[in-house]
């Protein structure tokens, strides 16, 4: 047994270690422009946290197409398909490009929208400011995730980290520069901010095309040749896998923000609590993410060679790893609960210990969002490498919103449970998304005849 996983492990350590890294690189420049506008004024930072939510949003929108061509570019380089692997990838390159060219009218005009939020008008001006420049970089971003799941398929994963690390000193070079107005550069605020983004964007996407043309296993696919040419049949297929993962990834990052809608009304040191709790669940969840990442490579490649019992194996493989980082997560939650909500407060602050209690009591909660978490996530990863995503879909959106939001709100509020029944009723939400995902993946596509020798890997 031992030796029939060591090769499903290798391999997907090999592959998800890099994408973790990625993932935690990415949300490492987003705390730096955070942090640092947060020194230069407090109307700044409200208009970044807006914004960038705003822009999130479209982002999560648009981000199915390149999410989703990742599963099927491995099937087609598992079945030694040379021709479609570049039609998927090229189709879905255009496909990004033209969302983010549709939904820029948005981010221009912006401030109307916010205000009619119920922002403030200071708010709602420097959030457009921004918006105005950084939705430039939308094309950028989903070219970005485009190109990262080509090379993922195609095993290239060390390069999608090392672009995006190579990204975090220049990103905080740039604010420092064009934020404060140092080195003799103008004082621009969150322009400055926006204009560092989207240039630390495009350096990124121009070294991941370059090593996209230039590295043999990836210039044997010849993906920019006749580049300009379209191919309405692939853009169709990546289209039906694309858009569903989209609306999925906007029905959870919905869920998230409707609970912080939702603690906002018990109080603000809750809301605080909340927040801190969030943060440190988001980064530990980066290890799942990136697993799952992996799950879709590997499940894509089984697809391609037809091979069932493969696939089976690499799916368990990738379970058992999941399980392994989230028992770490959860020992250190159990262990270090205070320690680590202390890191985001003054000590000195009044309200310092109330936040500090709360907070550590929704970290043994979010000991059980580590399972449900991530077993909705990989199941999710699954799913695209087999190319089923417009199911998966309802399955999420049913669970988020009919079921986990519901709960969420009847046992904060009418039973009287608070911050604890919140977290409780997201729990519910995301354990029945786990269990119908993984239900469906396992009842429908891993079946078959799991006893043959696997093939190797």
């Amino acid at each position: 047994m031992h030796s029939r996983y060591r090769p499903h492990i290798l391999a997907t350590l090999s592959l998800g270690l890099p994408l973790i890294g990625s993932h935690l690189a990415r949300m490492a420049i987003g705390v730096g422009d955070t942090v640092m506008i947060g020194w230069y004024g407090v109307e700044p930072l409200a208009a970044l946290v807006i914004a960038t939510s705003f822009f999130h949003i479209l982002f999560f929108l648009g981000m199915g197409f390149g999410t989703g061509v990742m599963g099927l570019i491995a099937s087609h380089v598992a079945s030694g398909n040379e021709t479609e692997v570049r039609r998927g990838a090229r189709m879905a390159l255009w496909l990004s490009s033209a969302f983010a060219l549709s939904v820029m009218p948005l981010m221009w005009w912006s401030e109307p929208v916010l205000l009619g939020l119920g922002q403030t008008p200071l708010v709602s001006s420097l959030a457009q400011d921004y918006l105005r420049i950084a939705g430039w970089g939308l094309a950028v971003v989903l070219g970005q995730l485009t190109l990262a799941s080509y090379l993922a398929a195609l095993e290239r994963t060390q390069i999608v980290m090392w672009v995006t690390l190579a990204g975090l000193p220049l990103n905080l070079f740039l604010n420092w520069v064009l934020i404060f107005g140092n080195l003799g550069a103008p004082e621009l605020g969150v322009r400055g901010a926006a204009i560092a983004s989207v240039t630390v964007q495009v350096v990124q996407l121009l070294l991941l095309v370059g090593y996209a043309a230039w590295v043999p296993v990836a210039r044997q696919y010849h993906l920019f040749q006749r580049f300009w040419r379209p191919d309405w049949q692939a853009m169709g297929q990546v289209a039906r896998i694309g858009w569903p993962i989209g609306l999925t990834m906007v029905a959870e990052g919905g869920l998230f923000v409707a609970s912080n809608i939702m603690m906002g009304w018990i109080g603000t040191p809750q809301l605080a609590a909340h927040g801190i709790a969030l943060q440190i669940t988001s980064i530990t969840f980066m290890a799942h993410l990136g697993l799952s990442n992996a799950a879709t490579v590997r499940v894509g490649q089984a697809k391609g060679r037809g091979d069932r019992a493969w696939m089976r194996d690499a799916a368990v493989t990738v379970i058992w790893m999941s399980l392994v980082f989230a028992g770490i997560a959860i020992a250190i939650y159990l262990l270090f609960s205070e320690q680590l909500v202390r890191l985001y407060l003054d000590p000195t602050d009044p309200q310092a210990p109330a936040i500090v209690a709360l907070g550590a009591m929704l970290l043994m909660y979010a000991a059980l969002f580590q399972l449900t978490d991530a077993f909705q996530v990989i199941a999710l990863g699954f799913l695209r490498g087999v190319h089923d995503t417009q199911v998966p879909m309802w399955i999420a959106g049913f669970s988020y919103w009919v079921v986990g939001m519901p709960v969420a709100w009847a046992l904060a509020f009418p039973l009287g449970f608070g911050p604890a029944g919140l977290w409780l009723g997201l729990c519910v939400g995301l354990t029945f998304a786990a269990i119908l995902l993984m239900r469906r993946f396992w009842r429908g596509h891993a079946r078959g005849d799991w006893t043959r020798a696997a093939a190797a890997v």
